[in-house]
């Protein structure tokens, strides 16, 4: 019985093993991430016998190598949540960090948890780049909608509320008509000291080369909007600089925002839940396949009870003698982009009102109850990810039966 304690860092990683009774078996010792490294680490695991157990913490990307390689070499490996070694206190009240006293820790907690400790496997290939875009789409969302506020509050100075003059949709490549209008009309001048039918000729030139429906209507529309507004930019060389650049960074980053989400829907669709997932009520083409790359394979959750508690939707316990709270705030000690989706979905829920959606009559015996906005929404994404939960694993199940049965 021995229990490898591996300490991961950037680069390199510190190992250690312990045997019952505290033994030390191996050393504190360390290894470049490099293919002789690896090759070392795993070499020196095997040689320690049979009955031999790796415990690493997930520690952003720098684990994975090291997890993947020792996977190669049959290694039985467990990945956990640091939260899991910093709560177990190492059976020592005194504050050391030092790499060698932290593989000593995780070699601790794996010999005192030598039972609980789950056998970590690989993620899929398309899984796994099905996660990586879809926390990419995310970070470039927050650059979009900062690069958005930026240029409405640049056009208030020059043309205010030119952005509500337009209704038409975004586009596919991720262009939108109001953006795409401002780069070239960047100023209310560019418009009123024009005449009305200069203008309206421009407008649809201007139309044909972007491809957008010209009106005469919508043209005269402009003309009109464009009148009796105080501007605090002069329409100069500086102003169209800050204008035209700032429409140009918001267009690029919408374009790689669609980008994104063509290759995310691509990959989504070669998962054999993808079509299950995109049937449930509330959830749309970006939210099924945000749901789909933060959850991953629910058969990795042993119950219902697990994929909520990933979630952080479950509600924290606080009983302590004759204390019992009554009303308890969410771990939250989840994926809070998992959870971002899915208050996305309940709002959906929430707006639509369908009475003859689960999700939804239990949402509003919540809300019937009293209960708080949050309190009723949480109670809603909790009910959601069970539904969620046991039809994706219904689907998963019978694609594996099928696919066995036809080999």
């Amino acid at each position: 019985m021995n229990a490898v304690g591996i300490d991961v860092s950037k680069g390199k990683s510190m190992m250690a093993a312990l045997r019952p009774m505290g033994e030390v078996a191996l050393p504190p010792k360390e290894y470049p991430h490099t293919e002789v490294g690896l090759e070392r680490m795993a070499l020196d695991i095997l040689a320690l016998g049979e009955d031999t157990r790796a415990l690493m913490e997930a520690t952003g990307r720098y684990h994975e190598p090291v997890a993947a390689a020792l996977h190669e070499y049959g290694i039985r490996m467990t990945v956990l949540n640091p939260l899991f070694i910093k709560q177990s206190g190492g059976g020592s009240i005194r504050k050391v960090k030092t790499d060698k006293a932290d593989a000593m820790k995780i070699a601790k907690y794996a010999l005192d948890n030598w039972v609980d400790l789950r056998e970590y496997t690989p993620m899929e290939t398309i899984r796994e780049q099905l996660k990586l875009c879809s926390r990419q789409y995310n970070l470039y969302m927050k650059n979009v909608v900062a690069l958005q506020n930026n240029l409405i509050s640049l056009t208030d100075k020059v043309f205010p509320g030119v952005n509500e003059l337009f209704t038409s949709p975004e586009r596919a490549d991720g262009s939108q008509k109001w953006i795409d209008f401002v780069t070239t009309f960047w100023h209310c001048e560019c418009i009123n000291l024009a005449s009305e039918a200069a203008f309206t000729e421009r407008y649809r030139k201007w139309c044909k080369r972007k491809g957008y429906q010209f009106s005469e209507r919508k043209a005269a529309e402009l003309y009109m909007d464009s009148m009796g507004h105080i501007t605090t930019l002069p329409r100069n060389s500086n102003t169209k600089l800050l204008i035209t650049t700032a429409a140009k960074e918001l267009a690029s980053a919408k374009a790689t925002l669609a980008v994104l989400r063509t290759e995310m829907t691509r990959l989504a669709q070669q998962l054999p839940e993808y079509e299950t997932v995109r049937a449930m009520y509330g959830v749309g083409e970006t939210t099924a396949v945000q749901l789909m790359a933060e959850i991953g394979d629910v058969r990795r959750f042993p119950r219902r009870s697990s994929i909520v508690s990933f979630a952080g939707v479950d509600p924290a316990v606080d009983d302590s003698g004759k204390h019992i709270s009554k009303s308890n705030p969410t771990t939250k000690r989840g994926s809070p982009h998992l959870r971002k989706t899915l208050y996305q979905i309940v709002c959906t829920y929430l707006r639509k009102a369908p009475s003859d959606e689960l999700v939804y009559q239990f949402l509003d015996k919540k809300r019937a109850e009293g209960k708080p906005y949050f309190v009723y929404m949480t109670a809603a994404q909790n009910k959601f990810l069970r539904i969620y939960y046991a039809r994706v694993k219904e689907c998963l199940i019978a694609a594996d039966t099928k696919e066995f049965s036809e080999d």
